[in-house]
């Protein structure tokens, strides 16, 4: 690659590089205001919550083509190569990450005007924890810091801790009282989706790993 194709490549990289950092905001913000609108019962913001899902699904494809373009067109060398890869598994990531908030606002609407079975507690950790791992994934994507990736990564023990906490404590709420039944299943379809958020964001860091050393491993197995 020539100097002038090289200045070229690389102002596209931090294109690519931009456009997942936006991506990664618009689906912190929707973890946030999908938590926001399970607390409240918040029907309004619920559906716009879904509404904006489009934006989120729109950016995925517009970085994938980037990617595709740049790999037609500039033939990376293997180095260069694994950051396109790299890009292009963490949007589909971040896509489906948009999905569980979209998730969570369904619920939401689902419950009617119910009141919730029971203060949240652990499920506002939940979020706290898988929006805090995806800044910290998405740190290690942009530094090229593999060692930060693993780190991100392992705080996904505590998401699951939290989960199993969440699971055990309505299950036995359900069983002393089968009317809890729904509003027990709603809060544990929340739940579920940030297991499944904080799930994703390991993969992520999967991928900025691969991405560094050219090593393609399960972290967290």
């Amino acid at each position: 690659m020539t100097t002038g194709h090289r200045g070229v490549f690389d102002q596209k990289l931090i294109e690519l590089r931009d456009n997942i950092l936006w991506m990664g905001q618009l689906v912190d913000a929707a973890i946030e205001r999908s938590l926001r609108a399970l607390q409240a019962q918040d029907h309004t913001l619920a559906r716009q919550i879904i509404a904006d899902d489009t934006a989120i699904n729109d950016l995925r494809f517009t970085v994938e083509e980037e990617c595709l373009t740049l790999i037609a067109t500039q033939q990376p060398a293997a180095s260069d190569l694994r950051v396109i890869i790299a890009a292009m598994n963490i949007v589909n990531d971040l896509e489906r990450m948009a999905d569980h908030a979209t998730g969570i606002a369904k619920t939401v609407l689902r419950m009617g005007n119910e009141p919730l079975l029971k203060p949240l507690v652990d499920l506002p950790r939940m979020a706290s924890v898988a929006r805090d791992m995806l800044r910290r994934g998405l740190d290690a994507f942009v530094t090229h810091d593999a060692a930060a990736a693993r780190q991100a990564a392992g705080a996904d023990d505590e998401i699951d801790h939290l989960y199993k906490a969440i699971f055990d404590e309505l299950l036995a709420i359900m069983s002393r009282d089968p009317d809890s039944l729904a509003r027990g299943t709603y809060l544990l379809w929340c739940a579920h989706n940030l297991e499944r958020i904080g799930d994703r964001v390991t993969n992520i860091a999967e991928r900025v790993v691969f991405m560094t050393t050219g090593t393609m491993r399960e972290l967290n197995d």
